[in-house]
């Protein structure tokens, strides 16, 4: 899988505003794939954080004030949390919201295909930022075993060197498992 093939089967519309009714709190991400032979961009969250501790993600976080819309929230948390600057032209698409199990958020999570990025730089919000292979890890799918992870809606799992990607994440990735 290369990009040119990639590209075209998640570019999408981009609907950078989403009306959850007030029921969670606003958040997005952004999906980073780079490369000849894709990977993904991820992060490790730090164990001492309030939400999401230790967990494998995307670049990202809720939307504030000063953001235009959850686009601009993803490219600014991006800059903030790996340095990586994407630009709104850069981003192809985006996926269907997804809605964290114990946080309260619904996410939207948007799409770049670039050809490669700089050496990326974490801020405290990252432990570890992880460059993954993208066709190899999206083989890892498995259904989530833990009942308790699927009371909102069907879970699955992703692995990473001995790292588990669930939850919201792993929703996301199934999405693109779905597009291709």
């Amino acid at each position: 899988m290369i990009l040119d093939d990639l590209k075209p089967r998640l570019t999408t519309e981009i609907n950078p505003v989403l009306n959850n009714g007030g029921n969670t709190k606003l958040a997005s991400v952004l999906v980073v794939i780079y490369g000849h032979s894709p990977k993904v961009v991820m992060t490790e969250k730090p164990k001492h954080m309030k939400f999401h501790a230790g967990e494998i993600s995307f670049p990202g976080g809720k939307i504030e004030t000063n953001d235009l819309d959850l686009l601009d929230t993803a490219l600014r948390e991006t800059r903030e949390e790996i340095g990586l600057s994407i630009n709104r032209d850069q981003v192809v698409g985006q996926l269907d919201p997804v809605i964290t199990l114990n946080s309260g958020f619904t996410i939207l999570p948007f799409v770049s295909i670039v050809d490669s990025i700089p050496p990326l730089s974490s801020n405290a919000e990252v432990e570890n930022i992880f460059h993954i292979p993208l066709e190899p890890f999206l083989k890892t799918m498995a259904n989530d075993p833990d009942p308790s992870h699927n009371l909102i809606q069907e879970m699955y799992t992703f692995e990473y060197q001995d790292n588990v990607v669930w939850g919201a994440s792993a929703r996301v990735l199934k999405q693109i498992v779905d597009c291709l």
